[in-house]
């Protein structure tokens, strides 16, 4: 993405009917494993294993949380990880039997750190940039590290001026 391209111009807009059936088609694959429980990574995981877990009939739903913050002075810039909320301990053991469901995965950072957590859990994503595709198990859609993915939650309805003339 060149430097003078603003996020917006290489933009994929998602709406909540194209999440929708992106999250069953992730369900579809998730589909012949007995899952013990669905995790999702707040927040933008809550939508996606809501969807997951009410195709595949899971009743077990928990969330982890995680916070990428910059430290100051020469830490400023690198962003360090900070969980904020566990899933239930005793629910996750190593992870053997958990579906961790986010809806994208960009560095992979935060899946890494699951990961450490939770060794054998399945780790999937709605959407997967090239970066972090190799910490997902499962994915749905791949888009380029550059796109910038636009959530229906992120989004307001709003009127738009035509491409031409006043309308």
């Amino acid at each position: 993405m060149s430097s003078d391209r603003l996020p917006h111009e290489k933009g994929f807009h998602v709406s909540w009917d194209q999440l929708h059936r992106d999250a069953r088609a992730l369900a579809w694959r998730m589909e012949g494993t007995s899952w013990r429980a669905v995790v999702a990574v707040t927040r933008g995981g809550l939508v996606p294993a809501m969807i997951v877990a009410r195709e595949l009939d899971i009743r077990t739903i928990d969330t982890i949380s995680i916070r990428s913050y910059k430290g100051v002075g020469t830490q400023a810039g690198q962003g360090k990880l900070e969980v904020l909320k566990r899933p239930d301990p005793e629910l996750m053991g190593d992870g053997e039997g958990i579906l961790v469901v986010d809806d994208l995965v960009d560095s992979g950072r935060t899946l890494e750190l699951i990961r450490e957590m939770y060794p054998k859990a399945h780790l999937a994503t709605v959407y997967a940039k090239p970066k972090g595709k190799p910490m997902v198990a499962s994915y749905v859609t791949e888009v380029s590290q550059d796109t910038w993915i636009f959530f229906p939650w992120d989004m307001a309805l709003q009127y738009v001026q035509p491409f031409r003339g006043e309308d």
